[in-house]
């Protein structure tokens, strides 16, 4: 089975190696995600992921408009930096405005900040400046292109243009200056849909893909599209969303919103057959995405010091193989899905 603090070794097409653990820690929910958080709990999260072992951390500029960036570079300020990976992403600037001009979506933060898109290589690189502000860090392991899809700006050919953006207008250079200069160690993009990343392997030389959402338990559309052009050019996969928002941890929100009716059937069909078997629905979810050997880790958000400890219990947990060939024997899973061995 798997050890959360297990090391998968990934090496990028320029030869460097990055170490991430098998769980990592997403960082979306310490930018007041839902609610408001203190700085206290935020630490405290953090401090307990360190603790057990955890040595990947995500972030981003839009997470609290700033405000995660802020709490993970307080935290990971007093670590040895040769002891952990740290990504974040660019593509979002963070400014002040009007009250009500906020764009702040879910986040729980101040009225008078908003971000604007700027996929531009001037753009990428005050992002990425901002970032190594708010966190003070020096670096970065790894730099994301945030958000070029559909999901975001509202449709594919949306999210082509947002992607000719990135590469017309040196977005992409500035990450690969980054990279070259070893800045950074890896680019690639951190999405919600996996088509633009098929597209970015028609177009650049990405390292990694932070993708959200759209393998799970629920949705296995990468297994016969992305993953297989992935694995054939050495691109690894960051896996966020693994509880597809919450729905296949408890929680009634799916892709941040409402859970449509479909979903919930499919969902209800998943639960039955795990309580079958005696196994939570988040633990097979967990584990099913972590199966994949182009994922190099699993990313779950966690807001408090349970949370943490209760996504380390559920990917090290026993799991009885019966109930992967059960889900596969129902359709409930794809034939050909790697699924964990004993």
């Amino acid at each position: 089975m798997f050890q959360a603090t297990a090391i998968r070794r990934f090496t990028t097409r320029g030869g460097a190696e990055l170490p991430f653990t098998t769980l990592g820690f997403g960082t979306a929910t310490l930018g007041n995600l839902g609610r408001a958080y203190t700085d206290e709990e935020a630490g405290a999260a953090m401090d307990r992921a360190w603790d057990v072992g955890l040595r990947y951390f995500d972030t981003a500029p839009q997470y609290g408009l700033g405000l995660a960036e802020t709490r993970v570079g307080r935290v990971l300020q007093k670590k040895p930096r040769g002891e952990y990976l740290l990504s974040t992403k660019a593509g979002r600037l963070i400014e002040r405005c009007a009250p009500d001009q906020s764009n702040r979506g879910g986040f729980v933060v101040s009225p008078e900040l908003r971000y604007v898109y700027d996929y531009s290589h001037d753009g990428v690189m005050r992002s990425f400046e901002a970032s190594l502000a708010r966190m003070g860090a020096e670096r970065v392991d790894v730099l994301f292109i945030h958000d070029v899809d559909g999901f975001t700006h509202g449709g594919r050919a949306q999210s082509e243009a947002r992607i000719r953006e990135l590469m017309e207008t040196g977005g992409w250079r500035a990450l690969d200056d980054l990279r070259r200069a070893g800045v950074v160690k890896a680019i690639g993009l951190g999405v919600n849909e996996w088509e633009p990343c098929a597209r970015m392997l028609e177009l650049a030389d990405p390292d990694l893909f932070l993708l959200a959402g759209r393998y799970t338990l629920l949705e296995q559309a990468p297994l016969e599209t992305l993953f297989p052009q992935c694995a054939a050019k050495g691109v690894g996969i960051v896996l966020g969303g693994p509880y597809n928002s919450g729905v296949l941890a408890g929680r009634a929100t799916f892709d941040y919103g409402r859970v449509p009716a479909a979903v919930a059937g499919r969902v209800q069909r998943l639960k039955s057959v795990c309580e079958a078997h005696g196994v939570p629905l988040a633990q097979a979810a967990l584990q099913f995405v972590a199966a994949h050997p182009v994922v190099v880790s699993v990313i779950p958000g966690a807001a408090s010091v349970a949370e943490v400890d209760s996504n380390v219990s559920l990917l090290e947990a026993a799991t009885p193989p019966a109930l992967w060939r059960e889900l596969k024997a129902q359709g409930l899973v794809h034939a050909d899905a790697p699924v964990p061995q004993a």
